[in-house]
């Protein structure tokens, strides 16, 4: 698995991220193809690994179990106590890259930045970085290196902004969700599928599954593929319920789409 740089930063994880994983055997799946990136939230268990092979990302800022119109509070003094929680929980004295979970229109960019920045000069953090940000947020918010936003054949709302501004101000990106919560893979029966449900869903299924078996890949490594390479990006991260799926992910890696098939994909789904 390749390693790659973060934008115009020094950190370098791996092409292929995992997202936050349950089970030990996905972990050493992960790790044993070359993988290093692992975004981490609150119960994660890594005591069986070492840190040093590990490159952990996670965001603080959000509480999805607070009431609507309180989820999002990026002042300083709530982001310092959940990555100080978060630190406790995993049982480590850094993350690798720590991130504002959501813009707060109630916290001024100045202040997000600053706590960043004093989490650096902490040492609880190694570089700081943003999740789904726009780009003008982006701009005002200095001292990040990676923005990590969803990005996939179902979803491209980051090329609108993010992804340009990204590339302007040297901070890389991080695809989330490539497989658009499994629709991607063809499992279109899950709860979650219908935000992704829509009169080109079919479309870009249909064309996504012809070109894998042209390719004698699965739909789930092409779409995979297609977010990975597209310019700008610098890592994507996946979320796998078992070692089988990662491996039918991680396989594949090595196998650039052909530019025409590529080409085609970007179309169909415009």
């Amino acid at each position: 698995m390749k390693q790659r740089n973060v934008g115009a930063s020094g950190l370098k994880v791996s092409e292929l991220g995992l997202g936050t994983p349950t089970e030990p055997e996905i972990i050493s799946a992960f790790l044993d193809a070359g993988g290093t990136l692992i975004d981490v939230s609150e119960g994660a268990d890594l005591s069986g690994f070492s840190r040093r092979d590990l490159v952990l990302t996670a965001a603080s800022g959000v509480d999805p179990a607070a009431p609507l119109g309180q989820r999002v509070d990026c002042s300083r003094r709530n982001l310092i106590r959940q990555l100080d929680d978060l630190l406790e929980q995993l049982r480590t004295d850094h993350l690798d890259l720590w991130s504002v979970g959501h813009f707060d229109p109630h916290t001024p960019p100045e202040e997000v930045a600053a706590t960043l920045q004093w989490a650096v000069d902490s040492g609880r953090v190694r570089y700081a970085g943003v999740r789904g940000y726009r780009g003008w947020q982006l701009a005002v918010t200095p001292g990040v290196v990676a923005a990590a936003q969803e990005y996939s054949l179902l979803q491209r709302d980051a090329e609108e902004e993010l992804i340009p501004a990204a590339s302007y101000l040297g901070v890389g990106v991080i695809a989330g969700a490539p497989l658009a919560r499994g629709v991607l893979a063809g499992r279109t029966g899950r709860a979650e599928a219908h935000t992704y449900l829509s009169t080109k869903t079919d479309t870009v299924l249909e064309a996504a599954s012809t070109a894998a078996a042209g390719l004698g890949l699965s739909s789930a490594a092409v779409a995979l593929a297609w977010v990975r390479e597209r310019e700008g990006i610098d890592a994507v991260t996946v979320g796998v319920s078992n070692a089988a799926q990662l491996r039918e992910l991680t396989d594949s890696l090595g196998t650039a789409l052909p530019p025409t098939i590529h080409q085609a994909l970007d179309d169909v789904s415009r």
